[in-house]
């Protein structure tokens, strides 16, 4: 006499919301397109080459350009970060961040800690006659300068976002 066997197949809805989920990753082209996304690319071009400026002198020799270094990149590797979540809107598939406290408190520290280091790095400088660092430490701060601006206008943009969804 033939044995009968049963077999049972079950699906895991976990599998099928993660493969559902990770083949609709989105790219937001229009972003960069923005007011706030031209402003971040800025922050990353000027960013880059602030701290590539003060990296090929012998800032180790005076400590304060190791602070501005590490506020360069610092908010360089974060801005980057942030570039790339705002680019494949993963702040829409994370709704438990509140991503616009979140922006809020990310541009107005960078704006504080810019400012500071660009003022550190503007009183840093010296002008001797075997300093061969001038230039590059005049041109880093100049474009701190302009990075700190770039992280005002952020955190103005970031305000209006936060205040227009606290509101509601």
């Amino acid at each position: 006499r033939p044995r009968s066997h049963t077999v049972t197949t079950t699906s895991s809805s976990f599998t099928a919301n993660l493969s559902a989920s990770s083949s609709t990753l989105a790219y937001d082209r229009e972003f960069l397109r923005t007011l706030p996304g031209l402003l971040m690319v800025t922050e990353i071009v000027l960013g880059f080459m602030v701290w590539t400026l003060i990296a090929g002198t012998e800032y180790f020799l005076y400590p304060a350009f190791g602070w501005v270094m590490f506020v360069a990149v610092f908010y360089w590797v974060l801005t980057v970060f942030f570039l790339i979540i705002y680019m494949t809107m993963t702040y829409t598939r994370i709704p438990q961040v509140p991503w616009t406290t979140v922006g809020l408190c990310f541009n107005g520290s960078a704006f504080i800690l810019y400012l500071i280091a660009a003022i550190v790095d503007v009183s840093s400088i010296t002008q001797r006659a075997e300093s061969h660092n001038y230039n590059s430490w005049a041109a880093s701060s100049f474009f701190a300068f302009v990075v700190t601006s770039c992280y005002a206008g952020n955190t103005y943009f970031s305000f209006i976002s936060w205040q227009s969804r606290t509101l509601q």
